[in-house]
């Protein structure tokens, strides 16, 4: 989860910054991404806006966390891997982690709980045995100095 955290320093997401990491069985480390605009899209060029017409906004542009993770990864298969991540997948996320075989979710955080979005998620993962649990801190500190 301290990859997915520091993960999050990358976004330029004002308001909602995501990281996210995915790990082989073993706790090797994969992948990680973090939400922002596709490669080659400025992002001071395009909206970071919550509300407004829908162009206007972040929504239809930004790609998130989980699915940078996913599109990141180079090597030949995730299959059984797991993924930690600070937000809960929404509904998009969850089906690209079904696709590539991933078996676990460790997230952070789970604010939308109440949403369409995250109950769709969560449907979807309990049909295709995907695991999911909140992550249990270990009472670690980690200090960086940039």
């Amino acid at each position: 989860m301290g990859i997915a955290l520091l993960s999050t320093e990358r976004s330029k997401d004002p308001s909602t910054s995501v990281g996210a990491c995915i790990v082989s069985e073993d706790n090797k480390i994969l992948s990680v991404g973090y939400n922002g605009m596709p490669i080659g899209i400025s992002d001071d060029e395009f909206p970071w806006s919550r509300e407004g017409h829908p162009l206007d906004t972040k929504y239809l542009y930004v790609c998130h966390a989980e699915l940078n993770a996913i599109l990141n990864y180079t090597g030949i298969g995730i299959k059984g891997a797991k993924i930690y991540t600070t937000l809960f997948p929404c509904n998009e996320c969850t089906k690209a982690i079904i696709q590539k075989g991933i078996k676990e979710i460790i997230y952070k955080s789970d604010k939308y709980s109440e949403t369409d979005i995250v109950i769709a998620s969560k449907k979807m993962l309990d049909a295709a045995g995907v695991v999911y649990r909140q992550y249990t801190p270990i009472g670690r500190d980690i200090t960086l100095s940039l």
